[in-house]
């Protein structure tokens, strides 16, 4: 009698034990790996002998179908960088991804089927670090006009989200204060020509070097001019040169007047522009062997499309000539006068040698 009652309560506990519903005892937290890297995720299922379990890639944004990876201890999915693992002692599934790629990231289910329209699952989100790139929505290069808001933005993406922040070529001062700006937007509220230039924005997260945008800014402005030395004295029958500096952009038409007429390069004038930068161009006029009425006032005019200025320079006259640019040099007219005597006294003096070598030889 004792045996029977023996046997029936092991069938009990067997009947039991084989009606429990399986159960996900354990399954692996979120891993964070490198590109190149090696995840192992780690599915442990009870009472579930008699159940397939399952490893599914999903999107959880549905753009994309779930993908079937491994069914119970078969690896279905077809890429050498995939393994499975099967651990029979505790029931676990460990799958295994080598070369891990930036499309790796993602969610990983564990599913038990239990039936037709029944499973139960649980999902393990596997991170792979990603260095920053910066977003297209991001702000290229600006042409704007001196006074205007700018606004300027920065966006990336990457893993662990980067960290973005502004600088200016050469550590200038950025016009909100200091040589950092930490922030994915940087707004100028009025900009000045002094603002123009490069600005880079950086996107750090500590994966790999970073990434980086230059963002050139070219501020438009009405011409400034500024002139080393408002007054000039040169004495009569010499040169001299007149100069302005004109800061501008877009680049200004310049013009020299001088008694309401605009002067041309021809035998009394030679005017001159050399453009040091876009912004900057250096005018000189040079005033070729000065006549009286020649001195007086010079004005040197700018225009562009934002505004015009005008800076006059004064020509006086001097007793001395003043270098440079005569530096003791008579002027073309007295020099070549000077050539012309020269050559009349060299024939003056050959004529006597040769009239003396005659008289006495």
């Amino acid at each position: 009698m004792k045996n029977v009652y023996s046997v029936l309560v092991v069938l009990c506990i067997n009947l039991a034990f084989s009606q429990r519903t399986p159960t996900i005892s354990h399954i692996t937290q979120k891993p964070i790996k490198d590109i190149g890297g090696t995840a192992e995720m780690t599915c442990s299922v009870l009472y579930a002998m008699d159940f397939p379990v399952l490893w599914v890639k999903v999107d959880k944004e549905k753009i994309t179908e779930p993908v079937m990876l491994s069914s119970g201890s078969t690896l279905i999915i077809k890429d050498s960088r995939f393994s499975l693992r099967q651990d029979i002692d505790s029931t676990s599934y460990t799958l295994q991804i080598k070369d891990i790629q930036e499309t790796d990231a993602g969610y990983y289910r564990c599913q038990v089927l239990l039936g037709l329209n029944n499973k139960i699952s649980a999902d393990v989100e596997l991170e792979v670090r990603r260095p920053p790139i910066i977003s297209d929505n991001s702000t290229r290069s600006l042409v704007v006009n001196e006074g205007q808001p700018v606004k300027l933005e920065c966006y990336a993406g990457g893993f662990p989200s980067p960290r973005v922040s502004w600088r200016r070529e050469n550590n200038a001062i950025l016009p909100t204060g200091g040589s950092i700006y930490r922030g994915n937007i940087l707004k100028i509220p009025t900009i000045t020509k002094e603002d123009r230039g490069t600005y880079y924005c950086v996107a750090e997260n500590g994966v790999g070097k970073g990434a980086r945008r230059n963002i050139a800014i070219e501020v438009e402005f009405a011409p400034v001019i500024t002139v080393p030395k408002p007054r000039l004295g040169q004495a009569l029958q010499y040169d001299m040169d007149l100069e302005c500096h004109v800061e501008a952009y877009p680049p200004p038409a310049i013009i020299w007047i001088n008694n309401g007429i605009q002067l041309s390069n021809n035998q009394h004038y030679r005017i001159s522009h050399f453009a040091t930068a876009d912004e900057f161009t250096d005018t000189t006029i040079r005033i070729i062997t000065i006549e009286k009425r020649q001195y007086g006032d010079y004005i040197c005019k700018a225009s562009n499309v934002l505004g015009t200025a005008e800076v006059t320079v004064n020509l006086y006259e001097t007793i001395i000539p003043v270098c440079p640019p005569a530096c003791g040099q008579p002027s073309s007219h007295l020099r070549s006068s000077s050539i012309k005597t020269a050559s009349v006294n060299v024939s003056i003096l050959i004529a006597t040698y040769l009239y003396f070598v005659h008289l006495y030889f």
